[in-house]
């Protein structure tokens, strides 16, 4: 097997702009897209770079057996104060804190301490969002880390752009799947990375009896990444299609469950005239698009629609909210008949009071194509930018209307192209 090792210089940067903030840097992500290997290996070697000695820098890896009596929060205290040597700077590094119980008050010890900065990981939001919210509220920084942009992807494996973008949107960006040469050999660490760790974390943490249903679940929404969806009408899907019984309501928990372990997100619908969210309706989209397709066996591998879906994630990667907008539009008919629309707009970008709209086209060789993908975006009368961004390998253009079209690889390989398109 060969190593491909990918810098995330972008993640490293993030960590040591973080030092002497005062707040626990807490690293986030799913299961193997990096986080442990960013802190024990990318993070430690930029501070040996930094002139840190080795003494400074205490790690421990609490998923590792060997580590199991420091899951114990006063055992661990007590390990780590015992290699506090001098008043110089120690760098605590925790690998899956949310291991140790009581994790909470071992965070805020160590935060009493001068001379230590903190640095831990977690494979769950819920750590995050349940138990720190009310105890560590404002003492922790986040630093979310993706599997690999296809920006990261490319620079890694190199070759024919179209080659490593068809591999890219087959098996994904969990940098392990690199280090494999045949299809089978990915589609088999896919497979078993969902089945023998995704579900099962989410099984366990969150004590789930019926773990066909929430199968099935992750198959539909697998099945309808692009496409609008609730949880009462999945409900019925399982009762005419899957010979199953799941409330709306355990719906909406095992979504919750199953964004919590980075396995998807969710994008709400905004009304943009209405400047507000409406209904019940949503999309999901996979953070990783190799775990999406190997539990689908690599079926319905629509090119267009994981396009979208690929999109959505680097958008967010780059720190972007992300929801998928709705624009009423009328029409009058050659009789004088007013008839209303309800026109999609792929994506309602936000970054504090900035703003763009985005369509993803896959293809657009036609007048009348461009006019469909372009109706919504004329149909919104505020300043903010309008972005198409096309499948096909074009030069960025800008129309009378002042909308933007740019290709996909340019889009995805610059990552300041939407803060380019902001400042122009």
């Amino acid at each position: 097997m060969k190593k491909i090792i990918v810098p995330r210089k972008e993640y490293v940067d993030k960590l040591i702009k973080a030092q002497g903030n005062g707040l626990v840097k807490i690293v986030t992500g799913g299961r193997r897209c990096g986080k442990s290997y960013l802190l024990f290996n990318l993070f430690h070697d930029r501070l040996l770079k930094d002139g840190v000695s080795p003494e400074q820098i205490i790690e421990i890896a609490l998923d590792d057996l060997s580590n199991e009596q420091f899951r114990n929060a006063n055992k661990l205290l007590e390990h780590i104060e015992k290699r506090l040597h001098d008043d110089k700077l120690h760098y605590v590094i925790l690998d899956e804190v949310q291991l140790v119980d009581r994790f909470v008050e071992l965070l805020l010890s160590l935060m009493h301490k001068r001379n230590v900065e903190v640095y831990v990981s977690g494979s769950n939001s819920k750590f995050l969002s349940k138990d720190v919210v009310t105890e560590f509220r404002g003492r922790g920084q986040e630093i979310r880390v993706w599997p690999l942009t296809f920006s990261e992807y490319y620079e890694a494996v190199g070759g024919p752009v179209r080659s490593a973008w068809a591999d890219y949107y087959t098996y994904g960006g969990l940098p392990q799947v690199l280090n494999f040469d045949s299809n089978e050999e990915k589609a088999s660490y896919l497979r078993n990375l969902y089945e023998l760790t995704y579900i099962n974390d989410v099984v366990e943490r969150n004590h789930i009896k019926k773990q066909e249903g929430l199968q099935q679940l992750v198959q539909i929404l697998s099945s309808g990444i692009g496409s609008y969806t609730n949880q009462g009408r999945i409900s019925n899907t399982f009762k005419s299609v899957e010979n199953l019984t799941l409330s709306a309501h355990t719906i909406k928990d095992y979504c919750e469950f199953l964004k919590d372990a980075f396995l998807i997100e969710e994008a709400n619908r905004y009304d943009v005239k209405g400047r507000k969210y409406i209904g019940s309706d949503r999309k999901y989209y996979f953070c990783d698009l190799g775990l999406r397709n190997v539990i689908l066996n690599f079926r319905q591998i629509e090119e267009n629609h994981i396009m979208e879906n690929i999109i959505y994630n680097e958008l967010r990667k780059r720190g972007y909210s992300v929801d998928v907008g709705k624009v009423e539009s009328w029409t009058k008919d050659k009789d004088g008949k007013w008839t209303r629309a309800n026109l999609e707009v792929d994506f309602v970008v936000n970054n504090s009071s900035e703003r763009v709209y985005i369509q993803s086209a896959f293809r657009m060789p036609l007048d009348e194509k461009v006019k469909q993908e372009h109706r919504p975006l004329l149909n919104i009368d505020d300043g903010f930018r309008k972005v198409v961004i096309v499948g096909d390998d074009i030069r960025r253009k800008v129309d009378e209307n002042g909308i933007v079209t740019i290709g996909l690889m340019d889009f995805l390989l610059d990552s300041n192209s939407i803060t380019h398109l902001l400042k122009n």
